[in-house]
Formats: structure tokens, C-alpha cells, sequence
């Protein structure tokens, strides 16, 4: 017999942490899988200062730990172990954990997120967090009156680039093709701006630094094999993100990116009991506190359509 579960969570990080505190207090006895990375992008952030009640900042890993001691505290049943396959069309719904365990749920609600997209270089792991970073809404600010890069043509490195051109003291945008792929009123923005210096058909060869972090970047000419170094302490990348929704395809309705579509206003899905949360609905603010917000949301939703249907 498959165990049965009034409110399932699927993910962790800031929104599944949050929905499962709400949850909990609202009495649905929930169950929390982490994921294949619990805790979510924030347990490789170093700093987090622009979160809500931290005056003095706190590191990403013990953010996630505190959220997750506060969600045992009210009584999640928190788990490790990540979802494989889900069949949505039948009522309980349907949820397979490490391709072996088998679950019923009333309630789901979906935190599993979304991944940064990188460029895959041994120089980008191993500066991750000490330089090379892939939001600069989040990390920005830690290079005030610095010298960084950020790698990119789309609307959201466009966007990026003109931010941390408020913050540091030069940009380096290296584009890989010659021209940019954000909208025009983007591209006049980053063009039009003396801080920014665009790098066109260029690649990140490597990224430099040392005990301390990024120190440069080497760039490599497309075309013609050329090399230029450059001295920089900050490395982002907005190559765009992936949400972590694949196993949800065939029940949910996503959008040309993945990305969970949720009826306005809520979380819910277009499968009733399925609620999404976090960055795996959310292409625009990717934030911790955003995400959060629907965390909060998604458990509320949930209480909600359990008592509707007499299951709470």
C-alpha cells in the first residue's frame, strides 16, 4: 500500500520551507521531499543581505537551515529524497520518490525551483561564491565601485548589466554573437551607457583568480582566436535558468521556458490540488523573498481547496 499524505511538498528553498511552516500551523500534517539540492539555490550563496529581518546579512546555507529548523518546529515531516514521476490525472494524485517509493497526496505543492544555467567551465565551479555569481540583483552589491563582468545577450543580462552599471565602476558585457538578442529598448540601455563596455563575438575562455577569489576573466575572439584578459573582481552569468519541472510536463501547463503557469491571482494550477511555488512558476523576480511570498500563498491556497472538498 502506497502511504497516503494529506499536503505533499515537493522541493525545499525558500518557498517550499515557507509553505511547509504555513502548512503546519494550518494543521494539514505536511510532508516535505528536499530534493536532489536541499535548501535550493541559497545553500551556494555566501552573503544574503537583501532578505527581510537579517540587518546583518547571513550566509545562504544557515538562511536554509534556520527555515528548515523553524518548518520541523510546527511539525513537517521532512524528508530526503526527490520526486521522479507524478500521474496527476487521478484523484488522490500520484507521486513516485527515487523511482522506487510510491505516494498519494490530496495536496501538492510543487517548490522544486529553478537552476542557473552556466557556462560549464572548471574556473566557474571552482569561484563559485568567492566572484562568479549568477544573479546580480542578489550579489551586486558586494562590488560597489568595482570592475566586474557579466555574460549574456538576452533581455535579462541586458537588464543585469545596466543594474550593476548603477553599482560599479565599469561593466564588461561579453556577448558571444555581434549583436544582442534583448528587446531594443534593452539594447539602447546597455549601448547608450557609458559603463558598459560590450565585448562582441567573444567566449569566457577562463576565469581568473587566486585564494581570494575572481581576479579576471580571459576572453576568446570567435572569430578570429584572439585572447584578451581582463582584470575584474566580480564574474556574473545570465544565460538564463532552467526550472525544474520536466517530471510535471504531461499534467501542468508550463510556458515556452518550463516555467509552471499559475491562474492569476494564486497558486493553483491547472489541475485542481496541484500548487506551484518559488522560481519553478516564477521567470521574472527570482527572488528569496518573492519566493517565499508564494510559498506562503501556495499552503494558504491548499488549506483552502482541502477544507472546500472536505479533506482538511
Amino acid at each position: 500500500m502506497a502511504e497516503h499524505i494529506k499536503c505533499l511538498i515537493i522541493g525545499s528553498g525558500p518557498a517550499g520551507y515557507t509553505a511547509a511552516i504555513y502548512a503546519s500551523r494550518a494543521g494539514l500534517a505536511p510532508v516535505m521531499y528536499q530534493g536532489s539540492q536541499p535548501g535550493g539555490q541559497l545553500t551556494i550563496t555566501n552573503d544574503v543581505e537583501n532578505f527581510p529581518g537579517y540587518p546583518d546579512g547571513i550566509q545562504g546555507p544557515q538562511m536554509m537551515q534556520d527555515l528548515e529548523n523553524q518548518a520541523r518546529r510546527f511539525g513537517t515531516d521532512i524528508r530526503f529524497g526527490m520526486a521522479t514521476s507524478v500521474d496527476f490525472s487521478v484523484s488522490p494524485k500520484k507521486v513516485v520518490i527515487d523511482e522506487s517509493t510510491e505516494l498519494t497526496a490530496d495536496a501538492v505543492i510543487i517548490a522544486t525551483g529553478a537552476s542557473a544555467k552556466w557556462l560549464g567551465l572548471e574556473s566557474e565551479k571552482k569561484y563559485n561564491g568567492l566572484g562568479v555569481s549568477a544573479c546580480a540583483v542578489c550579489d551586486g552589491f558586494f562590488y560597489r565601485n568595482q570592475v566586474v563582468a557579466i555574460v549574456g545577450g538576452g533581455d535579462t543580462a541586458a537588464e543585469e548589466a545596466t543594474y550593476l552599471a548603477n553599482i560599479c565602476s565599469k561593466v564588461h558585457m561579453i556577448v558571444r554573437r555581434e549583436e544582442l538578442r534583448a528587446s531594443l529598448i534593452m539594447q539602447k540601455r546597455v549601448l547608450n551607457n557609458p559603463k558598459i563596455e560590450v565585448h562582441w563575438n567573444s567566449e569566457t575562455d577562463e576565469i581568473l583568480g587566486d585564494a581570494s577569489g575572481v581576479t579576471g576573466a580571459r576572453l576568446k575572439n570567435v572569430k578570429t582566436g584572439e585572447t584578451t584578459d581582463l582584470t575584474l573582481t566580480g564574474f556574473f552569468v545570465a544565460i538564463g535558468h532552467k526550472p525544474n519541472t520536466d517530471i510535471f510536463k504531461d499534467y501542468l501547463n508550463l510556458d515556452e521556458a518550463g516555467y509552471i503557469q499559475t491562474i492569476k491571482g494564486s497558486t493553483n494550477t491547472n489541475i485542481e490540488g496541484v500548487f506551484a511555488c518559488g522560481d519553478a512558476q516564477d521567470n521574472i523576480y527570482r527572488q528569496a523573498v518573492t519566493a517565499a511570498g508564494t510559498g506562503c500563498m501556495a499552503a494558504l491556497d491548499a488549506e483552502r481547496w482541502l477544507a472546500a472538498n472536505e479533506l482538511h
